[in-house]
């Protein structure tokens, strides 16, 4: 039977699976990504090259995985990092380190350097060192490039490229979701696993393509995605932004993606908490710690008897003074406390932004996917059905991202005819949670949570002017 291999470069860790034409992975693996660096104040970097060998690893320990042969394999899905950027000398090596999105520089014009002759994204990087193209996802490019979100193409405009100080010579070819990159070098083969001369196809920025992979198809649905950026998206019409939500790329060709504000470092403080109170978790395993911690945390009423979270362990860009604290501690409070805490102002925190987003908008979804680690949690994904008041479903596979890698694959291959024939075939959501008997007290808790959050700033705000 032909499969797809499908490939979803994270924040944290690589996964890769290998997905037949009715969404059944017949193989997977995931390499976790090495902590970023810091090599001076405001940089944030992939250290080396962890971006490709994280990819080499998953992808050759996928096929190992694999009980199919090279032949039935007809394409590959690319998806990574969305906000990276890659400075590439002229035969596609890294001139230093892939910038993560929360390196200061990716918001910043690029600087011309003797020993860059390409700036790409993550996936341009990676789909050069797998196909020895200079081609990329348009769906990719957001944030500082002089891309015209209309076309998906680039920017005829000089200011767009003197506001970016990217000129065309240094920009890969555009091209969309769904169409080829290029094909699987023979070095790149050796190094993979993957089989000689298969077509790698484009996708689009990763929070997309888990929109994609979760079966979002009109507003009527709201995706909350639990990743280490913790985000809200539903389908727009056309390009634009507000106060509230600005409006992204989507994963099939045209379509736009309007999204909440977010929390950075979301489910990044999960994994932090957990391995402060439960260093004995797997790494990486977000249901682990809710299956050991758990039941702690659902017999804490909600409001944890008085303990609150505020998620700022990153500041936002345009509100650098923000941080992160627990407040209301009695002396009575444990592990659960801190648990739910964190997960109730994950739900409280997004429900603010999804609503925000919906006034600004005119448009009220009536039900909510949720995808990522945190959708692995039934404690997480009941106190967000009770918060927002609204049903939930989960995406039914956990890599929704990968999912939608595999339906790009599938499309430019031919497997399946057409994108919606595509997500009726491998996309899907399970049951919906329904609100619960602690929906009226969330309800109760939602101002009161607010205002923590509010007064957390305004202190973080004295904290860093006061401080000798």
């Amino acid at each position: 039977m032909p499969v797809v291999v499908a490939i979803d470069n994270g924040s944290q860790s690589t996964k890769v699976l290998i997905v037949d034409e009715t969404g059944r992975v017949r193989a997977q693996a995931r390499v976790g990504l090495r902590p970023y660096a810091a090599p001076a104040p405001g940089r944030s970097v992939h250290p080396d090259d962890d971006v490709w060998d994280s990819i080499v690893r998953a992808c050759r320990a996928a096929m190992e995985r694999f009980d199919g042969g090279p032949d039935e394999i007809v394409g590959v899905g690319l998806c990574t990092i969305r906000f990276c950027r890659a400075l590439l000398r002229a035969d596609g090596t890294l001139a230093e380190p892939v910038l993560s999105w929360m390196d200061e520089r990716v918001a910043q014009p690029h600087v011309p350097r003797l020993d860059v002759a390409h700036v790409v994204t993550s996936s341009g990087y990676v789909a050069h060192r797998l196909t020895g193209e200079f081609r990329d996802a348009a769906g990719n490019y957001q944030g500082l490039w002089p891309i015209d979100q209309h076309t998906w193409r680039w920017s005829p405009s000089p200011d767009a490229t003197d506001a970016t100080g990217m000129e065309r010579a240094l920009l890969s070819e555009l091209v969309d979701p769904g169409a080829e990159l290029g094909r699987v070098t023979a070095a790149a083969a050796a190094l993979t696993g993957l089989p000689e001369g298969v077509p790698v196809f484009a996708t689009s920025n990763d929070k997309a393509v888990e929109a994609l992979g979760a079966g979002l198809s009109s507003d009527a649905d709201v995706l909350l995605s639990f990743g280490t950026y913790i985000a809200a998206m539903t389908v727009a019409d056309a390009p634009g932004a507000g106060a509230a939500h600005w409006v992204n790329f989507g994963a099939r060709p045209g379509q736009y993606l309007a999204e909440s504000t977010g929390i950075r470092r979301g489910m990044w403080t999960v994994s932090w908490l957990r391995n402060l109170l439960h260093p004995d978790a797997p790494e990486g395993d977000l249901y682990a710690f809710d299956r050991s911690l758990g039941a702690e945390a659902e017999a804490v009423a909600p409001g944890c008897e008085g303990v609150a979270a505020v998620l700022d362990w990153l500041a936002p860009g345009d509100e650098p003074n923000r941080r992160g604290a627990f407040v209301g501690f009695s002396g009575a409070q444990g592990r659960g406390h801190l648990y739910r805490a964190v997960l109730e102002a994950i739900a409280f925190t997004m429900a603010d932004h999804i609503e925000d987003m919906e006034r600004e908008r005119g448009v009220a979804a009536a039900g909510v996917i949720v995808t990522g680690g945190g959708a692995q949690s039934p404690l997480l994904v009941q106190i967000v059905a009770d918060v927002l008041g609204r049903p939930v479903r989960r995406a039914l596979v956990d890599d929704a991202a990968g999912i939608g890698a595999a339906i790009c694959a599938a499309v430019g291959a031919g497997l399946i005819p057409d994108w919606d024939a595509a997500v009726a075939a491998m996309a899907g959501t399970g049951a919906p949670v329904l609100p619960g008997d602690h929906a009226e007290m969330y309800r109760a808790l939602r101002p009161w949570h607010r205002r923590i959050r509010s007064r957390v700033a305004d202190l973080s705000d004295w904290m860093v002017s006061a401080r000798p």
